[in-house]
């Protein structure tokens, strides 16, 4: 399938990342939005009605909130927007093609296309996402359309089932946001003990930077380092006694998840009993 046209709809962060990256593979990608905001410099925003901003063919991208998402497709297809040469994906990790259900009598084809990256800053797309995944759902022209996409930013596409892309998602925020999370955590318990904010924003960064590199070329089990892995019962009952309240019930609750990690890896039922034990009780307080 060529992917000569493409045009997003939504002009928030992800919108103007994946223009911007669309553009900058040599696809002149436009940019619609529905009213004028700061965007890139190298991006000009389009506004006014969609008929005219999505032309007769192409793919649309919607680059719009999940919960926008259904609004914008019943509105391109009572304004007659979308015709057969359309291809039609939203840019959602959650939701599959059947929030597109209002297009289904008028579009070529439906489905979903969500680069497996975080963006922060729309200019940092393009490289980001080389090298990066991303999920691909929908009917067969949508599924074809999305690897094309895929092939011309340098992602690696993967087909996810409609029914597994809750799962999926599920797993994406895990990774990405609450490891941002847990970062915020560990800032907070470190200034908390007198560090410097400064430092402790930054201090934690290149152990963060290390736990991650440490997963490249091998399993979690294999790259799981620290006081659980070891068995270190009498490291982990004193950090227990140090913290309190809700921070505590989630060091236990992260720490049973990481006991079962480092059982895998070969810690013996010996060492991980008494740290199972001190754990669960952690978590009951």
């Amino acid at each position: 399938m060529l992917v000569d046209r493409v045009t997003v709809l939504g002009a928030g962060r992800m919108g103007q990342g994946m223009a911007l990256a669309l553009r900058r593979s040599g696809l002149p990608a436009l940019l619609w939005g529905r009213r004028a905001k700061v965007v890139h410099r190298e991006l000009q925003l389009q506004t006014g009605e969609l008929a005219k901003a999505v032309g007769e063919d192409g793919v649309l991208l919607l680059a719009v909130p999940d919960d926008a998402i259904a609004g914008l497709a019943r509105e391109l297809a009572e304004t007659g927007a979308v015709r057969r040469g359309h291809v039609v994906l939203h840019l959602s990790g959650l939701q599959d093609r059947e929030v597109l259900a209002p297009l289904a009598a008028v579009a070529g084809g439906l489905g979903s296309f969500h680069p497996l990256q975080t963006i922060a800053d729309p200019a940092d797309a393009a490289e980001r996402w080389r090298g990066a995944y991303a999920a691909i759902e929908g009917d067969a022209i949508a599924r074809e359309a999305g690897r094309v996409l895929a092939e011309r930013l340098g992602l690696t596409p993967v087909e996810v089932p409609a029914s597994a892309k809750p799962a999926y998602h599920i797993a994406a925020v895990f990774c990405a946001n609450y490891v941002v999370t847990l970062a915020a955590v560990a800032e907070e318990i470190a200034t908390g003990a007198g560090i410097e904010p400064r430092l402790a924003a930054n201090m934690y960064l290149p152990l963060l930077a290390g736990a991650v590199g440490n997963l490249a070329g091998r399993s979690p089990a294999e790259a799981l380092t620290g006081p659980i892995v070891r068995g270190d019962v009498a490291t982990v009952q004193r950090h227990l006694e140090v913290l309190e309240g809700a921070r505590r019930r989630l060091y236990a609750e992260l720490g049973l998840a990481t006991l079962a990690l480092a059982r895998s890896a070969g810690l013996s039922a010996e060492r991980a009993e008494p740290l199972e034990r001190l754990l669960r009780a952690a978590t009951a307080r």
